[in-house]
């Protein structure tokens, strides 16, 4: 059942999601205020990208745990955390691996203490 769940989802988003964008940006754009939207419209965007995140941190569990974090660290997976709080929580530990180091480098470069910042952000 997980799978063909699975399935469905990936179908259905790859269908939705570029419709559901291009709509969320133009309302913004067009129904309201220039100055309103566009920090709504960030926020929103913002807002996606948590939701990505925190996919990709199930999505790439095994592939995380294997080259980000190093043995005894905390694990990727948890549908729940982001993977900026997965790489904060095993830097604060020293956990993390050379790529890794890297990882959290390029986020915290972005937006400075990123994945500090981003410790169980979602709970």
């Amino acid at each position: 059942m997980g799978t063909a769940l699975a399935i469905a989802a990936l179908i259905l988003s790859a269908i939705l999601f570029p419709l559901g964008l291009l709509l969320t940006f133009f309302v913004n754009l067009y129904k309201r205020r220039w100055s309103f939207s566009f920090k709504r419209l960030d926020q929103q965007f913002l807002s996606i990208a948590t939701s990505i995140d925190a996919s990709g941190n199930v999505v790439c569990k095994d592939l995380f745990n294997l080259i980000l974090k190093q043995k005894g660290g905390v694990e990727f997976g948890n549908r729940k955390e982001t993977i900026s709080s997965v790489l904060g929580k095993n830097k604060r530990d020293g956990t993390l691996t050379k790529t890794g180091k890297r990882v959290a480098f390029i986020l915290d470069k972005i937006d400075p203490n990123h994945c500090l910042k981003s410790i169980d952000s979602l709970a």
